[in-house]
């Protein structure tokens, strides 16, 4: 996990997403999402891979925040 990773997703304002998102770095992505969901997050993009098995995902916290999750 040395150095960052930075993505445009020319999809994203269909999505939601009105500015840059944010992404944790998780080893276990399925276990912290269904954590945070249970904890009262909604799901806005399920886990999806987004090449080379990399997997991400975005919920939405109380304050309406949009955060995402990744694993590498």
């Amino acid at each position: 996990m040395a150095g960052q990773d930075i993505g445009l997703d020319p999809n994203g304002h269909k999505k939601g997403m009105t500015g840059p998102v944010g992404y944790w770095h998780v080893e276990d992505i399925e276990k912290h999402l269904t954590a945070l969901v249970e904890a009262g997050a909604e799901v806005v993009q399920q886990p999806t891979d987004v090449g080379g098995g990399k997997l991400i995902a975005m919920f939405k916290d109380a304050d309406d925040n949009i955060v995402g999750l990744m694993q590498p």
